[in-house]
């Protein structure tokens, strides 16, 4: 009873966050994670900083050393996928010799075919900007249908792969969800 006082209201310790402010913060941090996702896979929000973000502000509320175990290595795991996804994705665009123009000219045409076609207009738009930076520089349709599959193939490898470390990253949250809420 002496034990249950000093820890304060319904036995946390003093300065902890109550269950109902932990639970709280839990569901935000994995709604957060859930945005980082679709982050990953339509590249307008940057998800694997999302997912960071959010792993270590769960884990600096919880406070617990489970918390901090699973958002250290959740957000290494996000920062891996999201390091390898640049790497790989600029050594293919090195390898094909596709000029920053090109990619420029993609990104412009993507964001316009963001507003000209819902959902999808963002890689249309990509896709088709890219295809026609390539053909004005190549002068070939060949060549540049070549190179632009080449660059398309290397970004969607990037994407998935950026995407499979933050669902790993997201699992391993999830697990020190459990033994955060285990050890209380």
């Amino acid at each position: 009873m002496a034990a249950r006082r000093r820890a304060g209201r319904g036995g946390v310790a003093p300065g902890a966050p109550s269950m109902d402010w932990q639970i709280l913060v839990t569901v935000l941090a994995g709604l957060a994670l859930a945005v980082a996702a679709i982050g990953t896979l339509y590249p307008v929000l940057p998800g694997s900083l999302i997912a960071i973000i959010a792993l270590l502000v769960w884990a600096a509320v919880m406070g617990s050393w489970a918390a901090w175990t699973a958002a250290i290595v959740g957000a290494l795991i996000a920062a891996v996928g999201w390091s390898a996804s640049w790497v790989l994705t600029g050594r293919k665009l090195k390898e094909y010799e596709v000029p920053k123009r090109s990619i420029a000219i993609a990104i412009v045409a993507g964001i316009v075919g963001m507003f000209v076609i819902p959902l999808v207009g963002l890689f249309v738009g990509f896709a088709a900007g890219l295809f026609a930076s390539e053909l004005v520089r190549h002068r070939d349709h060949r060549p540049a249908l070549s190179t632009s599959a080449a660059t398309l193939k290397a970004a969607a490898t990037g994407i998935l792969i950026e995407f499979g470390m933050l669902c790993l990253a997201g699992s391993v949250w999830a697990l020190g969800v459990i033994a955060h809420f285990m050890t209380r």
